[in-house]
C-alpha cells in the first residue's frame, strides 16, 4: 500500500512492502533542485541520475557519475542512491531482498513496448543472480488507462509484450501500469505494489507532460540500498 511521508515538510509517497529507503516525489519536491537535501535525508555521498532517452538501455552503477542514453539503473552500493525523472511515463522501482540490489526503470509507452522493466529484472538476474520471486516491484504514478490514448501502431507494439492481454487494452487506449505489471508477473515477479494516482487526473500532485503543454518539470522515483 502506498503511503505519505514528509521530507522537509514536502510530500512524497512510499510503499509499505518495500524494506529499503525509497520514495516517489510530488510537485512539492523536485529532486534535481534539491540534491543536497535528498542526499542528506538518505545519508549517501552520491545521488545519481542518468540521461533518459525513452529506450531500453540499462546500466549498472559503478564509479562513474554520468550515464548517458540510459533509462534504467541498477545499484548495489550503499553509499549511493539513484533517481529517474517522470511526467506521465511509468516509474518502476525494484529491490532484490536477498541480494540487496536496487533498480529504477523509466517506462514510457516506448520503454514499455521494449519491456524495459522486465529487462531490468533479467539484468539483475544475469549480473547478480537475482531470483524474480525475491524481487519487490513498485509501479509509481503515471498516466492512467482512461487518459492514455495513442496510435494503433503503438497499441500493436504494446500488445505483443504480454501473453495475457485481458483488461489491458480498449481501442486506442492502453493500461501502462497494467501492462508493466503483467510483463513482470509473466517473468515471475510476485510482489508488486501499484500506486493508485494518475498524473493527468491527479495533476495537482504530479507533473503531466500531456496535460501541462509539454512541461519540463518532473517528479522522481528514488531508491538506495541498505
Amino acid at each position: 500500500m502506498f503511503k505519505i511521508k514528509k521530507i522537509e515538510n514536502k510530500t512524497v509517497y512510499y510503499s509499505d512492502i518495500m524494506p529499503v529507503e525509497h520514495f516517489f516525489t510530488t510537485r512539492e519536491l523536485e529532486v534535481s533542485e534539491n540534491v543536497d537535501l535528498i542526499k542528506n535525508y538518505l545519508n549517501v555521498d552520491y545521488l545519481i541520475k542518468p540521461t533518459q532517452v525513452h529506450e531500453d538501455n540499462i546500466e549498472i552503477v559503478d564509479d562513474r557519475l554520468d550515464y548517458p542514453s540510459c533509462d534504467a539503473l541498477i545499484l548495489n552500493q550503499s553509499n549511493k542512491a539513484i533517481y529517474l525523472n517522470f511526467a506521465d511515463c511509468t516509474p518502476l522501482i525494484f529491490y532484490d531482498v536477498k541480494n540487496n540490489i536496487s533498480a529504477i526503470s523509466h517506462a514510457g509507452w516506448r520503454g514499455t513496448a521494449q519491456k524495459i522493466a522486465a529487462k531490468t529484472v533479467l539484468k539483475m538476474k544475469e549480473k547478480f543472480n537475482s531470483n524474480p520471486s525475491d524481487i519487490i516491484a513498485l509501479i509509481g504514478p503515471c498516466i492512467s488507462f482512461s487518459e492514455f490514448e495513442t496510435s494503433f501502431e503503438a497499441i500493436e507494439m504494446l500488445n505483443r509484450t504480454v501473453n495475457d492481454k485481458t483488461g489491458l487494452f480498449n481501442g486506442r487506449r492502453a493500461d501502462l501500469k497494467g501492462i508493466n505489471k503483467r510483463q513482470l508477473e509473466e517473468l515471475g515477479v510476485k510482489k508488486i505494489d501499484i500506486c493508485p494516482f494518475c498524473t493527468v487526473l491527479d495533476n495537482n500532485k504530479f507533473f503531466s507532460y500531456r496535460k501541462e503543454n509539454k512541461t519540463t518539470k518532473r517528479h522522481s522515483a528514488v531508491i538506495k540500498c541498505n
